[in-house]
């Protein structure tokens, strides 16, 4: 099949490599925004800013095209690897396209100009259906880093979509000896859980920074999964889906992994940086940042109780040191421990 990525960031150049890589010979186009960065990538073999070291496969053909100039009239499949602020314009662009769409970027979309106080931080499929409803789409997620992916090392990954030949197209397309693919039709809980484990990750890395003991990792990754849950029940998924990849899979990923860009940002709050020396760091970007005042706010819409995520929202606008962020949650009343 052929398979058109557009983005080629850290986690497209890893889907992509990942398909020309599969037994099935797949004929793979990484779409780059920029043209510099098309044309070294192309000559080198590499993506040396996002993933140094990891030699593109000959089956993937790296080439400029602006989201304006999106034509996927001949792919089989499209992947659409921008971040969430990209989304909107990129699925505009294919809104005729006749090929099944998938994204990977996590998060809640934040607030457009004007926009109704009550569709706050839209989700990937809600996006979907403003801009492009004719488009048959879904979203690939689960607990990933892009390096481990690019290497070929084990990885499981959820396609969910309400359209089976969407969540087929991803099977075909990357489920493999190194990459297993489960599919699911509940996209908004795939999508909340996405979207969630990256501000309980910067809450996480905050208490790993300060030394404050796995105890207190543990406790937060749990009842960060039920603020998640809470969300997303809210949000119309099943519950159970956070028990799955996309929810405890990626929340433990993100939450504890050494690669995790949102648990860094933490971290280096604990240290004494600022947000923005934080984010300057990184050299990537950490949707955490982006979308924590987002999902508080939609969460405030649906009448969700999220502490920890409220609390790193308040680190993260300067309102509470990490010292306060951490206080604040041990000093809640008591009271049954629900979901």
């Amino acid at each position: 099949m052929k398979i058109i990525v557009f983005g080629a960031g850290a986690w497209g150049t890893a889907l992509a490599v990942s398909a020309a890589r599969h037994p099935d010979g797949h004929a793979v186009e990484l779409w780059a925004r920029d043209a510099a960065q098309a044309t070294a990538m192309q000559g080198r073999r590499e993506n040396a800013r996002y993933l140094p070291g990891i030699a593109l496969p000959q089956a993937l053909t790296v080439r400029c095209a602006p989201a304006v100039e999106l034509d996927a009239s001949s792919a089989d499949l499209v992947i659409v690897a921008t971040p969430m602020a990209g989304l909107r314009d990129t699925l505009t662009a294919l809104q005729a396209c006749t090929a099944p769409v998938a994204w990977l970027c996590k998060g809640f979309e934040a607030p457009q100009t004007g926009s109704d106080p009550a569709t706050v931080g839209m989700l990937g499929h809600e996006i979907r259906a403003s801009v492009a409803p004719r488009l048959k789409a879904g979203v690939l997620s689960g607990p990933s880093f892009a390096l481990e992916v690019a290497k070929g090392q084990p990885t499981a990954l959820v396609a969910a979509s309400e359209h089976a030949r969407v969540r087929e197209a991803l099977v075909q397309a990357f489920h493999s000896a190194t990459l297993r693919v489960y599919a699911s039709d509940d996209v908004p809980g795939v999508e909340v859980g996405g979207a969630v484990k990256n501000v309980l990750a910067i809450a996480t890395g905050l208490c790993d920074g300060l030394a404050l003991g796995l105890n207190a990792r543990a406790a937060l990754v749990t009842r960060g999964l039920a603020e998640m849950t809470r969300l997303g029940v809210a949000l119309g998924a099943r519950a159970e889906t956070f028990m799955g990849l996309s929810g405890l899979g990626d929340l433990v990923l993100t939450a504890t992994g050494d690669l995790s860009r949102n648990r860094r940002v933490g971290q280096l709050l604990a240290q004494g940086l600022s947000l923005q020396q934080a984010v300057d760091s990184l050299g990537h970007v950490a949707e955490g940042v982006y979308s924590a005042r987002t999902v508080v706010q939609r969460a405030a819409v649906a009448g969700v109780d999220m502490p920890i995520s409220e609390a790193v929202v308040a680190l993260l606008d300067g309102r509470l040191r990490p010292v306060e962020a951490v206080a604040a949650l041990m000093g809640r009343e008591p009271k049954l421990e629900t979901v």
